[in-house]
């Protein structure tokens, strides 16, 4: 079964509210194995309402819509579907009931307008809103199914819960379950990524491997279908396998991770801690890696020395460095770590300098960044990046390298 999910509501379309309600639908459909191949949101126009109704039929067997079940005249949906569809509307006593008892319950008159939500098209199955007033719908037409739910989600989402999911669920030959897992890569570009994998893209089906580039970083989305939630996760587990035996040294985590919560807690893990001194990343490293829950464990902390005094006299930068080779600098990164290192005793130590943009600094052209690594016993390194993008593009690409040159070192010294 294909569905189409159609938001109705011009708050949509003007930008006042978000359509979560596609989202979480789309989410519990493909539990169940229900395909969701378009969102559509479309204004409080009958008109316009028709048009993309009879467009969605031509591409999906249900028809979800959300929202136009209230009581005034711009709330429409369900006088249009019953029109396109040639139904008759009428009142569903315990939704009548119900909408009555609630007015006497808050001592309120209720205007004639409040009976408009009580109306359902003439048979079908009728979903309860124990959250609201207008109930919901399902209906079979056109040898189609279309369902209408609420549009505000404190309602709608207990009411697909509880009665729409199963009410679908009855009408499939049989439930298949869909499961994802997203893989997160950094260091490679999505267009090499995409030439290791080119034969496992062009030959998908079941799984399907989906790319997605943003922030510097690239994904592999795997999705499986079938009635086995065991089967469908050892189907991704062994495109898994595949994909990291070609790019495992550019992976760092699945799904909703980032590569500051991947570092922290594999330094955690591993007992072992780091400082920072960060020039201009400006404190963006720490602010990153605080942001996850017991840091405290293995953070000694951080200096953001800006200027090149503050390198000076804060980190101990000699001037001669600054003098010779300028603070934009393999000789200056490396001094900011192995001193940051020294003065917090810590186990490892990155530093950050460079010319985040968007002009040149120094005869330096902007997203010209160099990263030092310092770690107790060990030689200390210096990778120099050529960055290109916005000012704060640099500066998180290179946030999100230091953690990755990290990780590198981490995992090398297993």
């Amino acid at each position: 079964m294909n569905a189409e999910i159609i938001a109705v509501g011009s708050e949509l379309l003007l930008g006042q509210i978000t359509n979560t309600n596609a989202q979480f639908l789309s989410h519990h459909l493909a539990e169940i194995g229900i395909n969701v191949y378009y969102h559509t949101v479309v204004g409080d126009n009958h008109k316009r309402l028709i048009e993309v109704v009879k467009e969605a039929e031509k591409r999906a067997d249900l028809l979800i819509f959300t929202g136009g079940l209230g009581p005034t005249k711009d709330d429409l949906t369900k006088e249009a579907i019953a029109e396109h569809i040639g139904n008759e509307l009428e009142y569903n006593e315990v939704a009548l009931k119900s909408i009555e008892a609630y007015f006497a319950k808050v001592n309120r008159t209720m205007t004639e307008n409040n009976k408009k939500q009580a109306l359902v098209m003439s048979g079908s199955k009728v979903l309860p809103n124990d959250h609201g007033m207008a109930p919901g719908m399902l209906l079979k037409a056109n040898n189609k199914q279309y369902m209408l739910l609420p549009g505000p989600p404190k309602e709608m989402q207990p009411m697909f819960l509880t009665y729409g999911k199963n009410e679908l669920i009855q009408l499939l030959e049989k439930v298949e379950r869909i499961e994802s897992r997203v893989l997160r890569f950094f260091g490679i570009g999505e267009s090499a990524l995409e030439v290791e994998v080119e034969d496992l893209l062009l030959n998908q089906q079941n799984p399907t491997i989906a790319p997605l580039a943003g922030d510097g970083e690239v994904t592999l989305r795997i999705t499986a279908k079938h009635e086995s939630e065991e089967v469908a996760l050892q189907m991704i587990q062994e495109v898994e396998d595949e994909i990291l035996r070609r790019v495992g040294q550019y992976f760092y985590g699945y799904d909703q991770t980032t590569i500051a919560e991947e570092l922290a807690e594999l330094l955690k893990e591993r007992n072992l801690s780091i400082a920072v001194a960060e020039s201009l990343t400006g404190g963006l490293f720490q602010s990153e890696l605080t942001a996850v829950k017991g840091v405290s464990a293995i953070f000694k902390g951080g200096i953001v020395c800006y200027s090149n005094d503050a390198k000076k006299q804060l980190v101990k930068v000699k001037k001669e460095t600054i003098d010779t080779y300028g603070a934009v600098s393999e000789q200056c990164a490396l001094e900011l770590a192995e001193n940051t290192r020294a003065i917090f005793d810590s186990d490892f130590s990155l530093s950050f300098t460079g010319v985040a943009g968007p002009d040149e600094m120094d005869g330096q052209a902007p997203g010209t960044v160099w990263i030092g690594l310092a770690e107790r016993f060990q030689k200390t390194k210096a990778y120099k990046l050529n960055l290109v993008g916005s000012r704060a593009g640099v500066r998180k690409r290179s946030v999100k390298y230091g953690c990755h040159y990290l990780l590198h070192a981490l995992n090398q010294n297993e």
